[in-house]
Order: structure tokens, then sequence, then C-alpha cells
């Protein structure tokens, strides 16, 4: 399976913004994009302090934004292109589609149900075959979910030490209102398909800026 190999904070100081790519560190003192007193928020990563950046096309914006939101969800292109071909034949608004299909995958719900404190953690624990998708063993973390999905860890897996460390933290950061989660018993319940303005990470994330590039 392809996976990426860059340093995931060099990501974040690229786009000097959080993409929520390491869990815990990222809520830390630890990340770069918080540190007042450091030079990184000045400069990309690979350029020294005081650089000039050059300034971006109206191409090189639209590419931008598409290796933000791929990095968000830790997609690659060719998968990231044919979420993009179901979306625009969906009815509806081709981002907002978009963004719903990326929402539902499994490893975001578990992500998002802070089953784990990232999506990449979310991946490793769907591939040992720590979750059921109602009463199912699923170790796809593609696998989109749909309304009404009951979404469990698996009995002898409940004691994991990054699940348990996970679920902690959801008392600090709280549940998406469209889920519904049990901590003690590691179930959560998809109650809707969110809506764009039920996403509120995704706030910086100008959707329509892909979809213009991908129609060209």
């Amino acid at each position: 399976m392809a996976r990426y190999l860059q340093a995931r904070c060099r990501r974040c100081r690229a786009e000097n913004k959080k993409l929520f790519l390491k869990g815990n560190r990222c809520l830390s003192v630890k990340c770069p994009i918080d540190k007042k007193d450091s030079l990184l928020r000045k400069s990309p990563p690979g350029k020294a302090s005081g650089t000039r950046v050059k300034k971006l096309s109206g191409y090189g914006v639209q590419l931008k934004e598409k290796q933000k939101l791929k990095d968000m969800y830790g997609i690659l292109e060719a998968q990231f292109r044919r979420y993009f071909k179901i979306a625009s034949r969906e009815k509806g608004i081709t981002g907002d589609n978009l963004i719903r299909l990326l929402e539902t995958r499994l490893d975001n719900i578990v992500y998002r149900m802070r089953f784990a404190t990232s999506r990449a953690q979310a991946r490793q624990i769907i591939l040992h075959r720590h979750v059921e998708v109602n009463g199912i063993v699923v170790n796809v973390s593609s696998y989109n979910v749909k309304q009404n999905d009951v979404i469990t860890v698996r009995e002898k897996s409940k004691e994991l030490k990054v699940i348990r460390e996970s679920l902690m933290l959801a008392k600090n950061y709280g549940i998406s209102p469209w889920l519904e989660v049990d901590s003690e018993s590691c179930k959560g319940v998809i109650k809707q398909i969110p809506r764009r303005n039920d996403i509120t990470d995704l706030a910086n994330i100008n959707e329509q800026l892909i979809v213009e590039l991908y129609s060209k």
C-alpha cells in the first residue's frame, strides 16, 4: 500500500496551518505552528528565515489547496481523483460532495469518534482488525460508512493503550455533533451524514478551488 514518507510536521509548516497529522503533538506545546518564538512560521521548510516566497499563480493556489486537503485525509492522488469523479457525478454541489465522501471514510470516522488521535493512527487500528462496522470486522480504511451505521472497537481491543489515551482526550476536545459515542463501551453511531458547515476544522479549506482545478 502506498503511503506518505515525508515528515508530517513539515507539511504543516509548509502550509503554516495545522493539518492535525500527528495526533497529540498537534495539541501540545511541541507543535511548531504554535511556537510563538519560532522562525518556522516566517518561512517554509527548506528556506532560510526571511527568504521571500514567490507569489503563487492561480493554478498554484488551486494546486496547493488540493494538496492541503489530501494531506489532511492522508490520501494519494489516484484515490483523491477517484473521489472527485464520484463527487462530480452525484447531485448537489461537487465540493460539498467531495468533503462528504472524505468525511465518511472509516479511518476518518474512527478519528472523529476519538478512538484514535490521528487519521494515520486510525488506519493502523483498522488495518489490525480492531474495528467493527455493524458487528462485522472491517479492515479497509477507505470503507464509506452510512447513516445509522454502528462503529465498535472489538471486545478484545477495548483496553488498548492507544485507544484509551485517545478517548481521554475526547473529554477535552469533544465529539462532532453528527456522531454519538459511548466512550465506556467504545461504541459510536453515525447520527447523520455531515453537512459542509458541520466540519469546523475545514474552515480554512476552499474546496471550490479544487473543483476548478480538476474541471480544467
